[in-house]
């Protein structure tokens, strides 16, 4: 028998088979909403305050973008193969300033001081792998827009962008001597966006958010080494981890 007409032998189609499916698959979904409905919630005058404030904790993981200068593929640079960078740790502690727009709005304040570790390889062809370390401590001012859900029981869902303007406090490379290291700026500024969720408990809320931070400013320093030789321009990447607890 070919199997191309096992579902002409049974009275059900196909389509009846599949609204069946779906309906049983819709059931656990139903009751999770009705649990959420009637779940009972902590806080509940909470969101109607217009000023809130709350500490933040956060883990990241942060790295250069490279784009190349024109010297890179020059004569006097042809045994360089490329300038690599990787992603390292770090963390940052803050405070939170947070502000109602409205139902669904919030405007929020986020300083905090953040520690970044970067890291460039140089690759030559004829000679050992280089590298350049950059430590810094910046005190940062993340400003962003909050985009809320309905809330479902103790728990919401929310969308975030906005901007981070950044200086440094303190820094340092590996090289110690600034003439020969690689030369970086002291500011930042970059475009945030990021979702989370608001977790409510009876005495506090606690936020749990992953962000991702886009640099606009190029972080090359105008002092030239040799380092910065093969480069035009240097951008930070991050993805960040946090907790929020207000």
């Amino acid at each position: 028998m070919s199997v191309a007409h096992i579902w002409h032998k049974f009275p059900v189609h196909r389509i009846q088979v599949a609204v069946l499916v779906i309906g049983i698959l819709a059931i656990p979904s139903k009751s999770h909403a009705q649990l959420f409905r009637w779940a009972r919630q902590h806080n509940m005058s909470y969101d109607d305050k217009t000023l809130t404030y709350g500490f933040s904790i956060g883990i990241h993981t942060s790295s250069y973008q490279v784009k190349y200068s024109n010297k890179f593929v020059s004569k006097s640079l042809d045994t360089l193969q490329a300038v690599q960078p990787v992603f390292l740790p770090g963390f940052s502690l803050g405070f939170l300033v947070n502000y109602k727009l409205g139902a669904f709005f919030d405007l929020r304040l986020m300083p905090k001081a953040g520690f970044y570790t970067q890291k460039l390889y140089y690759l030559y062809t004829n000679a050992p792998t280089q590298s350049q370390l950059v430590e810094t401590t910046l005190v940062e001012f993340p400003l962003l827009v909050k985009y809320k859900s309905v809330r479902r029981g103790n728990v919401r869902m929310y969308m975030l962008g906005g901007i981070t303007p950044a200086f440094e406090a303190s820094g340092k490379n590996d090289v110690g001597n600034s003439t020969a290291g690689l030369s970086i700026q002291k500011h930042n500024l970059s475009l945030d966006i990021g979702m989370g969720f608001d977790f409510y408990f009876p005495l506090f809320k606690l936020s749990q958010e992953i962000r991702f931070s886009k640099g606009i400013t190029n972080m090359l320093g105008d002092q030239y080494t040799s380092y910065s030789a093969p480069i035009s321009r240097l951008n930070t990447n991050t993805i960040s981890v946090y907790f929020i607890f207000q």
